[in-house]
């Protein structure tokens, strides 16, 4: 079975393109929703967030997003700590939940995967290349906030020509080019084992 990477920038349209291979009955493992889970369920990763970060991390047992979000997106810092706190956990979740599926491949959807080191435990890497201009414009709508905290999230993550040029493969999302095809293309290539 391949194990296949896709990541991109915030707003850069990764999860429209892991729903396409989704719905093509290809196995997603959302590292984004995994970590959330984890953060929640993860009684050991749960008391180092708490050490870090503070009681007011959690209310009534849920993860406080909002606090947990301002607290890591104001200090690259402390959004590099809880990176180290989350993102092994989730990538020993991944390593489990590849090890049940059964299909000709699967796809890891991360926005942090050569940051996180886990595409050392991948066989390839899409990356999803989209304008700035349409990537804070997507951010802003979903995540009900400013450009300006858009661009300080952006300034955090990777520069996206060096992420798209450490891909093996980048799928274009300008909104000129159509996305199934890029994808189907791809589809194909992976269930012939054509790497």
């Amino acid at each position: 079975m391949l194990r296949i990477g896709l990541t991109g920038g915030i707003g850069s349209g990764k999860s429209t393109v892991a729903r396409i291979f989704s719905v093509l009955g290809i196995p997603v493992y959302d590292s984004d929703s995994a970590s959330k889970r984890l953060m929640i369920e993860d009684e050991e990763l749960k008391k180092t967030i708490i050490e870090y970060f503070g009681e007011a991390s959690y209310t009534n047992g849920s993860l406080n997003r909002k606090y947990v979000s301002e607290q890591a997106f104001r200090d690259p810092k402390k959004t590099e700590l809880l990176n180290s706190i989350v993102h092994p956990a989730t990538i020993k979740d991944a390593e489990e939940w590849m090890k049940k599926q059964q299909a000709p491949y699967i796809i890891k959807e991360a926005a942090l995967i050569f940051e996180s080191g886990s595409n050392k435990f991948l066989d390839k890497v899409i990356g999803v290349s989209s304008p700035i201009s349409l990537r804070i414009e997507r951010t802003m709508k979903r995540s009900n906030i400013n450009s300006e905290q858009v661009k300080v999230r952006m300034d955090l993550q990777m520069n996206e020509e060096q992420k798209m040029r450490l891909c093996d493969y980048v799928i274009i999302n300008d909104e000129q080019q159509m996305l199934i095809p890029q994808v189907l293309a791809l589809h194909e290539k992976f269930l012939k084992g054509n790497i």
